[in-house]
């Protein structure tokens, strides 16, 4: 595992601190006695990020962020987009597992499918990007795992309303999320071979979400699916794993979902704000 400079944590200590108290100015000594620096370490840190425009001293020797951080931040939020991060993960996950790989965007209560990654022998998949799709209670799984609340909420404005089967396989299908970071979606029964499984109109999409997964057992598998939180705890994203051939075993569902949830942990992470350790 890779070691950060202590001069480095340091600078982000002094940084983060005046960062956090925005309607105030600190003195070297309350610098000194808040992160518990050595007088002469802090000083030489204030005098460099002074230096640079990260922080500016004002006339009676206090400081407070400077226009030059103050440009950053103006620049990050100009352009600021969780693709940045979520694309290089769906590259490899596509390439990985020779699969198509979408970022799917919560927008009230539709989906969008505003990014993808495929792999060559998936180049013609057939949802287009930029599909858009009324939520179904399936996708709910992924985008409320952790918001029973809101997925109570959603559930009502859903058309055509599920049903009571529905209601206790999306919960069930939440609670695996929670536990698993992923979930698989299968073929219904009764779904015909080759069904979309995103559909445009009112019908529900041709699968169910599987919580009972056995390594030994052999699953009709269309997509898995995993989210990816924000600052809120809440998820407006979640990732797709699409184009399987049908017949896949647990053992392949769980290494497949396994992968799938830790890129989007560490998506996570990064709108979080919570560097990744690893």
């Amino acid at each position: 595992m890779s070691r950060s400079s202590p001069g480095v944590a340091r600078m982000a200590a002094i940084l983060n601190f005046i960062a956090d108290h925005p309607r105030q100015s600190f003195a070297l000594t309350d610098l000194v006695r808040a992160l518990k620096l050595s007088r002469a370490t802090c000083h030489a840190l204030l005098t460099g990020l002074v230096d640079v425009g990260y922080l500016y001293r004002t006339s009676d020797k206090t400081y407070v962020l400077g226009p030059a951080l103050a440009a950053i931040g103006r620049t990050a939020a100009e352009h600021f987009s969780p693709l940045q991060v979520a694309q290089p993960e769906m590259r490899k996950l596509a390439d990985d597992f020779d699969l198509v790989c979408g970022a799917y965007f919560l927008e009230g209560d539709t989906i969008h499918l505003r990014e993808r990654a495929a792999s060559a022998s998936h180049v013609g998949y057939p949802v287009p990007l930029g599909t858009r799709m009324p939520l179904r209670w399936v996708q709910a799984t992924s985008f409320f795992a952790r918001s029973p609340r809101e997925a109570d909420a959603a559930q009502v404005r859903i058309n055509p309303s599920p049903s009571a089967e529905q209601l206790e396989q999306l919960y069930a299908g939440m609670a695996f999320v929670r536990k698993n970071g992923f979930i698989a979606l299968t073929r219904r029964p009764e779904s015909v071979a080759g069904e979309a499984i995103s559909p445009s109109g009112l019908e529900d999409p041709p699968v169910v979400p599987r919580t009972d997964l056995d390594d030994d057992g052999v699953y009709p598998l269309m997509a898995i699916m995993a989210p990816i939180y924000d600052a809120r705890d809440r998820v407006s994203i979640s990732l797709v794993l699409a184009g399987f051939n049908g017949a896949t075993t647990g053992a392949e569902i769980r290494t497949a979902g396994k992968a799938l949830a830790e890129a989007c942990t560490r998506i996570s992470r990064f709108l979080i704000g919570d560097p990744e350790t690893a």
